[in-house]
């Protein structure tokens, strides 16, 4: 009887690590097929940020820029986000909005608005209710190169919440590229520990990642200290 009993928890836990390991080659594998694209846009994007001096990539130059002006119907009282809103609204134009910290005068609003590939100002004048809208039009470069920071993230001393549901969706998708970065990681870590004739190559890999990465965050920082 106290055989049985003492050769019962083998077999469990010989279950629970394949379990485990079956579960971890699934997620590398469904995590990977889903961060696929999104690494590929943001190294692309890295290149084109890291080396902004490259001819084919100078959207800037090549960027459109028309304006119009015409009458509008004064928002209704209430905040400075639901007036720029407003404003979109009667200019057919969607994005996410920035406003700035301070109005100049009741009676003026300025707004800002940008989604990839174009940016917006509209210029309220509301006692005489007319406005000029100034877009920016980029080419594919400019938008590639945008989705890099495309975040929603607020200018200091300004409202931080994002308001344009598009900004959210993206912003959500970066957060599962993280986490699905994170898991695949210790994943990989728990991979390479069950290949004995890999640990002593894979040591050596860390380690060197450990130390290059540490530079970056502190090393230089107290070099330049």
């Amino acid at each position: 009887m106290s055989s049985v009993g003492n050769q019962a928890p083998g077999p469990r836990r010989s279950s629970f690590s394949n379990i485990f390991e079956l579960w971890n080659r699934k997620l590398h594998y469904y995590i990977g097929l889903y961060l696929l694209f999104f690494v590929w846009l943001y190294s692309l994007t890295g290149l084109l940020l890291n080396h902004s001096t490259w001819q084919f990539q100078q959207f800037w130059p090549n960027r459109s820029v028309s304006s119009e002006e015409r009458p509008i119907q004064d928002p209704a009282p209430g905040s400075d986000l639901g007036q720029a809103r407003e404003l979109m609204r009667q200019f057919g134009i969607r994005g996410e909005i920035v406003l700035p910290v301070g109005r100049p005068t009741p009676t003026r609003l300025d707004v800002r608005a940008n989604r990839p590939g174009y940016n917006y100002v509209i210029l309220a004048d509301l006692a005489q209710s007319r406005a000029r809208l100034e877009t920016t039009h980029l080419n594919t470069w400019g938008v590639v190169r945008a989705l890099h920071e495309f975040i929603g993230v607020r200018p200091a001393g300004a409202s931080t919440r994002r308001n344009w549901a598009i900004t959210s969706v993206w912003a959500l998708s970066m957060d599962a590229i993280s986490f699905g970065l994170i898991v695949m990681v210790v994943g990989g870590y728990y991979l390479w520990w069950r290949l004995a004739r890999k640990r002593a190559w894979g040591v050596v890999a860390l380690a060197l990642g450990v130390l290059c990465c540490g530079t970056f965050v502190f090393g230089f920082r107290w070099l330049w200290s």
